[in-house]
């Protein structure tokens, strides 16, 4: 369900999530995250996340009605005149569609593995901190079934508006632990339904997380560029794994790669350091998939 409010400012402290949309961290203390475009939007609203408020053009609100009324939840719709968005965002937007949602309940380890089917495959990321890079990544998780990503304490939340975005929405079918949050409760701006405070447990750091997983049976094994012992033709992925790609500039931390049971690369010419780290995930998801006979 939902109800319906003309907007000619952003002024509404109901609508401050928008208005404050450059300021990511104010939106982790309140718990909201922001979707941006007609196919995001879509998504969360077909998604199970609780979504706070949409934000369109008029003449987008009749295709989005089915959507809406399927909400358990009483959905905010503010119609918007498309220049009033752009203003937000500080570029012309083709669509001009914005949603607010809340941020899933953290997930545990323990449950990660508990509700993984055999042979689990997890992915895990060390110091990304490109926001669109992590989401081309996410939505590489989605496509090749990972079960759930790891988000080391060094990296980017995967639900940053642009992370988000660059996912096309599928951020919100993944599992996520977000390791290295803070576990005390922080107040929270009024987000539409009633101000509400999270609380992000407090996480070992990736390097502890991956060396768990490895007593529970799971291999770690790090996408490292300058892996000289094994190519990725020659790595075998048929029981419990979890993949580990890092930045594109300084790669898997030291720490991280101690972590891990092997390190693994995809052969290119010398003339070639490395692969965007979307790409580089593209290819490995592809060869796990194709040996455990999924494509």
């Amino acid at each position: 369900m939902f109800h319906i409010q003309k907007i000619s400012s952003f002024d509404s402290p109901d609508l401050q999530p928008y208005a404050t949309m450059r300021r990511p961290l104010e939106h982790e203390r309140q718990g909201i995250f922001v979707a941006e475009s007609e196919k995001v939007v879509r998504r969360l609203l077909e998604s199970r996340l609780t979504v706070v408020s949409v934000v369109l053009p008029e003449k987008w609100l009749e295709s989005f009605c089915p959507l809406l009324e399927a909400r358990p939840e009483n959905v905010a719709v503010y119609l918007a005149d498309k220049k009033l968005l752009e203003s937000l965002v500080g570029f012309t937007m083709f669509q001009g569609i914005l949603a607010v949602g809340k941020l899933p309940a953290p997930v545990s380890l323990e449950e990660m593995l508990a509700k993984s089917p055999s042979p689990k495959l997890f992915v895990a990321v060390d110091e990304l901190a490109n926001a669109e890079n992590l989401g081309a990544l996410v939505r590489n998780c989605v496509a090749f079934g990972v079960h759930a990503l790891i988000v080391g304490e060094t990296s980017s939340s995967p639900f940053l508006r642009r992370a988000v975005r660059n996912s096309m929405g599928t951020i919100f079918q993944l599992p996520v632990i977000e390791l290295g949050k803070a576990s005390s409760p922080l107040p929270a701006a009024n987000s539409g339904d009633g101000a509400h405070e999270v609380t992000r447990p407090t996480c070992q750091t990736l390097a502890q997380t991956l060396r768990d997983l490895r007593t529970r049976g799971v291999r770690c094994i790090a996408a490292h560029p300058h892996a000289d012992k094994k190519f990725l033709s020659q790595a075998n992925f048929p029981d419990d794994c979890c993949l580990v790609f890092g930045s594109e500039g300084d790669g898997i931390s030291p720490a991280v790669l101690e972590a891990c049971d092997e390190a693994v690369a995809i052969p290119m010419p010398p003339a070639v350091d490395s692969l965007n780290v979307g790409a580089a995930a593209a290819v490995f998801l592809y060869e796990v998939a194709r040996q455990r006979k999924k494509i």
